[in-house]
């Protein structure tokens, strides 16, 4: 089976969806390519250069036109312009036409490439999947009340709601990451409910997991030695970009009140971003830059809890699956991803953070519900098992 992803934006030094469901669907026998614009990651957040520009700058830069092998798939790479305001690949028919796919998926239920991926279908003739891993705490219309004519409704309507509907028309599956992702789907994209599936987004297994060897307890150890936290102190960690959306400053602010108590926290801050300099001056408070996903789970394996204070992150699966208990907001809508393994604090409120890092001052407490999350990673969001699901639904329509 020949399977196209189509991707807006792609990059080596990430462990998205569009990283690791080709790698594993070529592992299980499927002829693997990966589509993508000449883009990189969150190109379009505020700060960009600020927050990824070094980071993005370690990989080799791709052009339009290169073709190149990795972890078992073909990632090709295309050119781009701007089609009223937004990202439209140059060339995609004719890359379809000569790749000749069984599937295509891309990874959005609206936009050009899903527009483009549905209008080229009949010419082709493939089976069109799509996704959707908008989250209701990033679509602000999601979180509170409107009415039909609220001029943002009105614009979402014909923006999405329209083209969504028209997309679907052609459109095998619609899988959303979360029941959330489901709702905004249904509810703003034009997605009809009855044609998704939710499948979460995964972990890559291979690069993620417990201390499992005395070599990996000894990098635990010579790591928190070099970052400069002792045996006996309390470690949270969060990784991504110090942003507002993100808001790691929560994080940063709380760890700060706890060394104020004599509390044995400290903040571990893997990234970078606009936040950086308040994080930095917080008390407790250690930064580090991006690291490669292939370095990631050592900083996960040094720390003691993970915590993302604002939008959910595909980073609070790898911290799981490294066995971290979680600490998200109250706001997350996904909480299989916490549940048995995790806890909740009030969106924003410092204090609150306190409160729920508190509960997890305990060794033991800590140990419990990360080997909890662990084995749930292993067995409900390993990228391996969910595309051996994925690809029952290509070749069958079923899981």
């Amino acid at each position: 089976m020949r399977i196209v992803i189509l991707t807006e934006t792609f990059t080596e030094n990430m462990g998205y969806l569009e990283n690791t469901l080709p790698k594993y669907l070529a592992e299980l026998g499927a002829e693997a390519h990966v589509v993508t614009a000449d883009l990189h990651p969150n190109y379009l957040i505020k700060d960009f250069n600020k927050t990824y520009q070094q980071f993005a700058g370690s990989e080799e830069e791709r052009q339009p036109g290169d073709v190149k092998q990795l972890n078992g798939f073909t990632l090709h790479t295309l050119g781009h312009r701007r089609v009223l305001g937004y990202v439209r690949m140059i060339g995609l028919r004719k890359k379809l036409q000569l790749i000749r796919p069984d599937i295509v998926q891309t990874t959005a239920a609206v936009g050009w490439l899903p527009l483009d991926a549905a209008m080229f279908k009949p010419l082709i003739g493939y089976k069109l999947f799509t996704g959707n891993s908008t989250h209701a705490s990033v679509f602000p219309l999601a979180l509170r009340p409107h009415k039909l004519w609220d001029p943002e409704r009105l614009r979402v309507i014909l923006l999405r709601t329209i083209p969504g509907f028209m997309i679907s028309l052609l459109t095998t599956k619609c899988f959303p990451s979360a029941p959330d992702c489901a709702d905004v789907a249904a509810r703003f994209l034009g997605v009809p409910r009855k044609l998704m599936e939710i499948s979460p987004l995964g972990v890559d297994t291979e690069l993620f997991g417990p201390i499992a060897t005395e070599a990996q307890l000894r990098d635990r150890a010579e790591l928190r030695q070099r970052l400069g936290f002792s045996d006996d102190e309390i470690v949270c960690v969060y990784s991504g970009r110090f942003t507002e959306d993100k808001n790691p400053a929560v994080l940063a602010a709380a760890i700060q009140k706890l060394q104020e108590m004599g509390e044995p926290f400290r903040g571990l801050f893997v990234g970078n971003g606009v936040q950086a300099d308040f994080i930095r001056g917080c008390r407790g408070c250690v930064l580090h830059p991006f690291v490669l996903v292939s370095e990631l789970a050592r900083y996960f394996r040094a720390s003691d809890i993970g915590v993302w204070p604002t939008q959910e992150s595909m980073s609070m699966l790898d911290a799981a699956a490294c066995g971290l208990p979680i600490v998200v907001n109250d706001t997350v809508k996904v909480l299989e991803r916490i549940e048995g393994n995790g806890l909740s604090y009030r969106l924003e409120d410092v204090g609150d953070l306190v409160r729920v890092l508190l509960q997890l001052r305990s060794e033991t407490t800590r140990k419990r519900m990360g080997q909890r999350g662990a084995e749930k990673m292993l067995t409900q969001f390993s990228w391996r098992a969910l595309a051996e699901r994925r690809l029952r639904y290509y070749q069958f329509g079923h899981s």
